[in-house]
């Protein structure tokens, strides 16, 4: 298979290379074995090393043998960006068990739904959270309930959460304090064996278990380590760590990517930009993946100009289109390159991104295109319905092969066949590639507007031109139903602070930069759109929210 893309890697990006055939927990193990010194993770201002992070995991993986969690039981993580959260994981997998990821936001039924779909033995969950868990607790397979709070993020600080009295329970602080290390002699098969359970976002239907093995998270921290060819392993370098862990953006990107380099990870459990703002120069951040919400939110800030952005040198957006009008924006604000990736949840999830350029100019990212493939990866452009490879420039669902891609959906083998087809993940994203193999995503195939007249609209184009509109902080667009056209082009708009705009105006401007099918019909003014934890805009709940609302008119 061709690869044209490999002719604009970055000089020191290789277009293979050698991945180990060690467990994930490797990583950090060596991290500890070679930069014990250096620091991990900082939280709110306190330090914690490598070699404690290792330590405290071994103490863990050690609890939950001694609890009798065995190779291949599943234990749940409910926690936000703190230092619990690779200590736990990291344990889980020491311990031989696979961790299942939960967003923290979820509720009593989704907890149930994701704790009872994977079958959870144990969880870890953090004080905030318990009641939420505690209502269905007794309606899941859990039989170990481990607490932890902030304060034992904290040494000295006092633990105030009281264990019910149910059995199975355990503090986080006293668990670690009294146990010993000594970790068992298990083997993994790091190709079949599985490290994690990530549930994708359920945006389109209920959520499946992604089955990620050892050497699908190896593979795609070695790829990301590979694509930022100027990090030095053992530098100290500092990621800033807004993406949410439980999801793969964040447990890989920033997570694993920064543990493999021994790098510092500043952590932060929720999007506070005026603190990202003094975190980036307080710890010189030189890397920050990120959403686009996440940069939009930064270029709009008033605040922005009293704060020195210049030790960023490389910030990768993704989990959805980046407005090539809020890249160039940043760019110009903080020197740093800022380039849009790709990925999905059962690809670990990283397969594209831009060239990450250290220094100006950064002449290698293409207009609205999500970059090439990574290393070790293949890409390719098909047909939906016959899967044959459609023509350089054609439009055609994007379908992906690497050592990053899933085993397949946990216990459900007809989803997977679909997903996974003679070795290739089927994305079910509409996407183009160039002559010089950059690739384009130009929507879901399940979100494109189907108008009665053939015409078929990709919201992203519509999106794109919304962007440009200088009154415009944020956007998105759907279809909604419609007699006269089947489905007709509606946008949901947020207005800039201090800033106003018309339906007509809006309009107006759409009508010069779109061919007339693709104008929105209809626009709403918002005060701020649905987004997911990490960022994401929920374009199926604006679409309910809307046919909602006419329905009670």
């Amino acid at each position: 298979m061709e690869k044209p893309w490999l002719k604009f890697y970055e000089p020191g990006v290789p277009a293979e290379i050698e991945i180990p055939s060690f467990p994930l927990q490797n990583i950090l193990e060596d991290a500890a074995r070679d930069f014990p010194e250096n620091i991990c993770c900082v939280f709110l201002g306190n330090e914690i090393k490598y070699s404690e992070v290792n330590e405290k995991a071994d103490r863990f993986a050690t609890a939950l043998v001694e609890m009798g969690i065995k190779p291949g039981d599943v234990v749940g993580i409910i926690l936000g960006n703190m230092p619990q959260f690779p200590i736990a994981f990291f344990g889980i997998l020491k311990a031989g068990a696979i961790a299942t990821l939960v967003n923290p936001l979820y509720t009593p039924p989704e907890i149930k739904f994701q704790l009872n779909d994977s079958d959870a033995k144990a969880l870890v969950v953090i004080d905030i959270m318990h009641d939420a868990y505690a209502k269905i607790r007794d309606e899941t397979g859990v039989k170990h309930t481990i607490v932890t709070t902030m304060a034992d993020a904290f040494p000295g600080m006092r633990v105030s959460f009281e264990l019910p009295d149910v059995p199975g329970y355990h503090l986080w602080g006293e668990l670690l304090e009294k146990t010993k290390p000594k970790l068992p002699k298990i083997q993994i098969d790091t190709k079949e064996t599985p490290a994690v359970l990530i549930y994708t976002g359920g945006t389109t239907g209920t959520p499946k278990g992604a089955v990620i093995t050892h050497r699908n998270l190896v593979a795609n921290a070695y790829q990301c380590r590979a694509w930022i060819h100027f990090a030095e392993r053992g530098a100290g370098d500092a990621t800033l760590a807004v993406l949410p862990f439980f999801h793969s953006f964040g447990l890989t990107v920033c997570m694993l990517n920064t543990i493999l380099l021994a790098g510092k990870i500043i952590l932060h459990p929720r999007p506070d930009i005026g603190q990202i703002l003094r975190d980036i120069p307080k710890y010189k951040v030189r890397f920050m993946p990120g959403t686009p919400t996440l940069y939009v939110s930064l270029i709009n800030n008033p605040d922005l100009a009293q704060h020195d952005l210049s030790s960023l040198t490389a910030c990768l957006s993704g989990a959805a289109p980046l407005p090539m009008a809020v890249a160039r924006k940043f760019e110009e604000i903080a020197g740093a390159n800022l380039v849009e990736g790709f990925g999905l949840t059962e690809a670990s999830p990283v397969t594209h991104g831009n060239p990450i350029q250290e220094t100006p100019p950064f002449d290698k990212q293409r207009e609205g295109s999500i970059g090439v493939p990574f290393p070790n990866t293949l890409a390719r452009i098909v047909d939906p319905e016959t899967g044959k490879d459609v023509p350089i420039g054609k439009i055609g669902e994007l379908i992906i092969k690497g050592p990053q891609v899933m085993k397949g959906y946990f216990n459900k083998p007809e989803e997977t066949a679909n997903q996974l087809r003679n070795g290739w993940l089927h994305t079910g994203d509409m996407a183009r590639m160039d002559d010089d193999g950059y690739f384009y995503i130009v929507d879901r195939l399940k979100q494109m507007i189907d108008q009665r007249s053939g015409f078929k609209i990709y919201p992203r184009q519509v999106e794109e031109v919304l962007f440009e509109h200088p009154a415009v902080a944020d956007a998105s667009v759907v279809g909604i139903p419609s007699e006269k056209r089947g489905e007709a082009v509606m946008a949901f708009i947020v207005l800039k602070e201090g800033v106003t705009a018309t339906v007509d105006e809006i309009r107006a401007f759409c009508k010069e930069r779109l061919t007339y099918y693709k104008v929105p019909e209809f626009i709403e003014f918002r005060t701020e759109l649905p987004k997911s934890m990490v960022g994401k805009t929920l374009r199926r709940v604006l679409r309910e929210e809307y046919l909602e609302k006419q329905g009670k008119s």
